[in-house]
């Protein structure tokens, strides 16, 4: 394993050194929520106060801390999460039609792409499997944001809460810079894809793995959505107010976050995609965790304050873990 991260570092490219630097800010973030609050000044006007207002989204956001009005005019309705969605769906199935051309039809991809994905750090890397696993792993993500969008338009129950418009706009810039990344994976020759055998010939045991573990997530995902978009509905499927409970089954019974593990899971699936040893893909998955785990944190510690009946034995992210 250490000479493993030993070479990814010694030959670490510009994008998976953002990945890195989004990690280690988000495990920044999430080492500084665990600290006391004596530790930090307080006050509306603290770098404290800025930093937990520019953390947390949606409930969270009336946790433990004095939020001043001015901050307000930082605020975009949460609901607007549907619109991260509907860029990766359109942006990620433009870059996956470019992929699919240039592995089915030898298309090259446009030259402006090529020369993105030559600043950003296009594998040179030869090998039989990378192409498909770049492939299957950008359907993955496609499919993803298609099931995202979808429970954003049908299913989710919106209240009136907010995101700060930083999380806006980098929740937006994410699901770009995540399609460059799978497509900074595949190995080229100049403009051309590479493509060697047929695609079907390329398939390795750990692809079908990766699939299993992917569709296992997103269905337990999906159950967690439902589950929370049901408590605010009767038996009827009608909205019949936008409040917060204590929500159960499925992999609520173990974590207050299972949402956010479940999208950790997601992104571990697509990290065996990959074959495992895909250096850059680890520091999205390590971005994953840490981002995620701080979200679950935070909602673990609304359910914790609002609810005196709240189930003991639950971890915030990681069942009997974390």
């Amino acid at each position: 394993m250490a000479p493993w991260l030993g070479a990814g570092l010694l030959r670490l490219t510009p994008i998976g050194a953002l990945w890195l630097i989004l990690a280690s800010a988000f495990l920044l973030a999430l080492l500084l929520q665990t600290a006391p609050p004596s530790a930090f000044p307080q006050g509306p006007l603290a770098l404290s106060t800025f930093f937990q207002d520019l953390i947390r989204y949606g409930k969270t956001k009336s946790v433990g801390q004095l939020r001043p009005p001015s901050y307000e005019v930082f605020d975009v309705p949460k609901r607007w999460f549907s619109h991260f969605y509907i860029i990766s769906v359109a942006w990620n199935g433009f870059l996956l039609l470019c992929l699919a051309r240039a592995l089915l039809l030898g298309t090259p991809f446009p030259g402006w792409l090529h020369d993105l994905l030559g600043k950003l750090g296009a594998s040179q890397i030869q090998g039989d499997e990378l192409a498909l696993s770049a492939f299957l792993v950008l359907v993955f993500i496609w499919l993803h944001s298609i099931r995202r969008l979808s429970e954003c338009l049908f299913i989710s129950v919106f209240s009136e809460s907010v995101i700060h418009v930083v999380q806006y706009c980098f929740g937006i810039s994410y699901y770009i810079i995540i399609g460059l990344t799978v497509l900074s994976q595949v190995p080229v020759e100049g403009r051309n894809v590479y493509v060697g055998k047929s695609l079907l010939m390329q398939a390795r045991w750990f692809h079908i793995l990766g699939m299993m573990m992917f569709i296992w997530a997103s269905v337990h995902q999906y159950r967690c959505h439902v589950i929370l978009a049901n408590m605010r509905k009767n038996d009827s499927g009608k909205v019949i107010h936008s409040n917060y409970r204590i929500p159960f089954g499925d992999w609520f019974e173990y974590v207050s976050g299972p949402n956010y593990f479940a999208e950790l899971m997601i992104y571990v699936a697509l990290a065996v995609t990959f074959g495992f040893y895909n250096f850059t893909w680890w520091l999205v998955v390590s971005y994953v965790l840490f981002s995620q785990a701080l979200a679950a944190t935070l909602s673990h510690k609304f359910y914790l304050s609002k609810f005196d009946s709240y189930p003991k034995h639950r971890k915030a992210y990681v069942p009997f873990l974390f």
